[in-house]
């Protein structure tokens, strides 16, 4: 009859559709063809099973929360606020691009007389193999799986060895939902073995990886070699963050801080190194020391602890090697720089100053709760904060807004903050320049 017609198909009882117990069902035929009648669902499946798995993922999230705070050491309160809530959101986002995801109709100088038409389809890349990272767990795999499967592909996720507990629970999630089988799946185990294999698989077609800038260079590698595989990295970062003695310094105080130890330290658009004017550079300092005794180092499921542990020991080990490479270059060490006298694998959130463009400290990110502080009087500042291989993020703080404006325009960086840090959105596109990778993560890119 030309219309579509939806029809309950669970029990009706004291007022409600509910299922069987168990889940159980039959099916009706149509005696016209034989045909199993098909349950109707109030959008197109990609559309209908994004919304359910973000719905599931939010009745789930204390869970999740928890889940993703034991397994990364994520403050709990961060982890639900951000971790979770932005994997909700993404979910959603990339429910409203399933049906516009669309080519077009090309004018060509054959269309008339001959009545020739060209038009192009945007289609399915088929298999994509996503390597996330381990300090946002759920949050990457979102990033990269709900844009993957609004684009009508199937996706095989490595989780971070150390962190694959919110990935499967993750797919759990997808299974309550009923996914088709095969279109979610999930691998645990090492970046050389999984890592590799995805890398080198014929029938994967696109690779997404987050992490550092070695392995992605490797990945890029394998993936050219196999089957010229489409690749998006998102990389190391060393991003720069100018603050001008004209800026509003409370606030600066404020997101200055949070630049660097939000996450304690491990976010990869972390500011690797504050220039500060030095007319303002021992207030600024001063107050920073001030609010990091403040901070309390604890159990991140407590829900009054501020920072939580490092990933893995070899990651504080790692950060402890970075802060004695910085003494031993003669960067004043202002506080921190040591392992926490407690069990588990806590860093002190830690302040340099006096660091020089030269040093370790100045060039090398160290991807945890070390503030990398740079004094400028001279206008100087725009090229010594471009001069690093890295270009993933970057901040200024300022009143001036044709300051502000100009040096956003200067900064040689995939995303600028001005006057705040760490706002991202799930509809704003995420990505880096030069050694820091290449595609986008969200938005409609």
């Amino acid at each position: 009859n030309n219309i579509t017609i939806q029809i309950p198909h669970q029990l009706f009882i004291n007022g409600e559709f509910v299922d069987a117990e168990g889940g159980k069902t039959y099916k009706t035929i149509n005696p016209t063809d034989g045909q199993v009648h098909g349950t109707q669902i109030p959008f197109p499946l990609p559309i209908y099973l994004h919304y359910l798995l973000a719905d599931l993922m939010e009745q789930h999230q204390e869970e999740l929360a928890t889940i993703e705070s034991i397994n990364s050491g994520a403050v709990y309160t961060l982890a639900l606020k951000t971790h979770i809530g932005m994997s909700v959101q993404t979910f959603r986002y990339f429910a409203g691009w399933c049906d516009k995801i669309q080519g077009c109709t090309i004018p060509i100088n054959q269309a008339r007389p001959n009545r020739n038409l060209t038009f192009t389809k945007k289609e399915p890349i088929g298999v994509c193999a996503i390597v996330i990272p381990w300090n946002y767990p759920l949050m990457m795999l979102a990033w990269k799986t709900a844009a993957c499967l609004a684009a009508g592909n199937t996706v095989v996720l490595k989780p971070a060895q150390v962190t694959p507990l919110t990935a499967l629970k993750f797919a759990e999630l997808t299974a309550l939902a009923k996914f088709p089988k095969g279109v979610v799946n999930i691998l645990p185990g090492s970046g050389s073995l999984v890592g590799q294999r995805l890398s080198d698989h014929p029938d994967v077609r696109k690779l997404g990886f987050t992490g550092s800038t070695e392995i992605g260079k490797q990945i890029m590698k394998s993936c050219a070699v196999s089957n010229v595989k489409k690749v998006s990295l998102e990389l190391g970062g060393k991003s720069p963050l100018i603050i001008f003695n004209d800026c509003d310094l409370d606030k600066a105080v404020r997101m200055g801080m949070s630049s660097v130890f939000f996450n304690k330290g491990e976010n990869c658009i972390a500011a690797g190194r504050l220039f500060i004017e030095e007319s303002i550079h021992d207030t600024f300092v001063e107050r920073v020391v001030n609010e990091i005794k403040k901070m309390k180092i604890g159990d991140p499921l407590d829900r009054s602890t501020d920072h939580g542990p490092q990933n893995h020991k070899a990651h504080l080990d790692k950060l402890v090697e970075y802060c004695e490479k910085g003494v031993k270059e003669g960067a004043n060490l202002v506080c921190g720089g040591k392992q926490v006298n407690r069990p588990g694998f806590f860093f002190e959130p830690t302040v340099f100053t006096d660091v020089q463009d030269h040093m370790y400290i100045a060039i090398e990110e160290s991807f945890g709760p070390i503030m990398i502080i740079s004094k400028f009087s001279n206008g100087l500042v725009l090229q010594r904060a471009n001069a690093t291989e890295y270009g993933l993020a970057s901040g200024v703080f300022t009143r001036d807004i044709s300051k502000a404006l100009y040096v956003s325009e200067k900064l040689q960086a995939g995303t600028v903050f001005i006057n705040t840090y760490n706002k991202t959105d799930v509809a704003a596109p995420f990505g880096g320049f030069k050694q820091s990778g290449f595609g986008k993560d969200l938005g409609k890119t």
